[in-house]
């Protein structure tokens, strides 16, 4: 098998890439684990003989703002390591899969599922690779500690994960995040913290020819906003059915749910988002939690839509603010959306703001971002 670090200078030299310094590192890193992964040979007889726990190389854990590779990078580890004992998922997807083991587990044994779950798991795995490791609810977090002491350290799995957020920053101000902070450590000690903090965003190559706002309404709007989200998380879209949902926090046990979330790209309704009771603590949230957000079925809006028209205008304002990138299915262009009724003139900001955010300037800027107000 051709080694990560060989794949990556390939992929430069293709004029695929641009050269990233950080990126480098990582593949280097990643080769590194590579090699070692692929040297080892479980099962032997000196194994048999003198390994009382399975041989575990040290884990990665790349972290970094979005679009800075790191998706890519764990494509090329995970597609070029030479054994068959690997295996990729999303953690969202993962967390599902525990906690459902751990209620079969419940069923048949008494005491503790952990143990017996993270075997289960763990048979004929080696590696665990990870895309996008976040920590949102407090049930993922109570266990995850004792779950991946027991992956890592009885079973000997590798953990290769790829997130957004710093170990440290994991499920920050979260529920009784005390009980989390042995994750925490647990990471720090036993997996490479690699950072990709480069200036490129290289999700906007992947949207590049794309516009941002499809009006009217129908199959042709949907199925270019759909092809925006394929292109953003690389989620195939033969397996459109099982894009994994969310429950964003927004405080006082407040939660929103999220109908598609995955790697910081939102999927939501105008119904859902402006034609229920919510406020700016909503689309605050979003803004700060996703560098994305795909906006369907926004209607055209006359006088009797007011709050629905005045809940847009604050929606607008936050993700513009964060520099979120809107995608949006409409019956008009903004021009056209409320051009009548309480609010009406004060809407021609936002008319605005959503023109400004379909301009390749805005595109370009960085997600949270300082810029001036329009």
């Amino acid at each position: 098998m051709t080694g990560t670090l060989a794949r990556y200078e390939q992929l430069i030299a293709n004029g695929e890439l641009r050269e990233d310094a950080d990126q480098r590192r990582a593949a280097a890193r990643l080769d590194a684990l590579q090699k070692e992964l692929e040297a080892e040979k479980p099962g032997g007889l000196l194994a048999q003989l003198f390994a009382s726990k399975p041989t575990r190389p040290q884990g990665v854990y790349m972290v970094g703002g979005v679009g800075r590779g790191k998706s890519m990078l764990m494509d090329l580890f995970h597609d070029n390591l030479g054994i068959a004992e690997k295996r990729r998922v999303h953690f969202h997807a993962f967390m599902q899969e525990v906690h459902a083991e751990m209620r079969e587990a419940r069923k048949a044994h008494e005491g503790d599922p952990i143990p017996p779950v993270a075997a289960k798991l763990a048979k004929g795995v080696r590696v665990l690779a990870f895309d996008e490791m976040v920590v949102t609810n407090s049930a993922d977090a109570m266990i995850m500690s004792r779950l991946f002491t027991q992956l890592i350290m009885e079973q000997g799995v590798t953990i290769v994960t790829t997130s957004n957020r710093a170990p440290s920053e994991l499920y920050k101000d979260g529920l009784n995040r005390e009980h989390f902070l042995p994750f925490i450590d647990l990471i720090e000690a036993e997996l490479d913290v690699m950072t990709l903090d480069g200036p490129t965003d290289y999700r906007l190559d992947r949207i590049g020819g794309l516009e941002t706002w499809y009006s009217p309404l129908g199959d042709e709007a949907t199925a270019k906003v759909r092809e925006v989200f394929f292109r953003l998380t690389d989620f195939a879209p033969e397996d459109a059915d099982n894009v994994p949902s969310g429950e964003l926090a927004i405080g006082a046990k407040r939660t929103l749910h999220v109908p598609k979330s995955l790697k910081g790209v939102a999927v939501f309704s105008f119904k859902r988002l402006c034609a229920e009771a919510r406020g700016a603590p909503d689309y605050l949230a979003i803004a700060r939690e996703y560098h994305t957000v795909i906006l369907v079925g926004i209607p055209q809006m006359g006088p009797e839509n007011r709050n629905e028209a005045a809940r847009f205008v604050t929606l607008i304002d936050a993700l513009y603010e964060h520099r979120v990138k809107l995608f949006a299915t409409a019956a008009s262009e903004p021009e056209a959306l409320y051009p009548s009724g309480d609010g009406s003139f004060e809407f021609e900001r936002t008319v605005s703001r959503l023109n400004e955010m379909q301009s390749d300037e805005y595109m370009a800027l960085g997600h949270g971002s300082d810029g001036s107000e329009g």
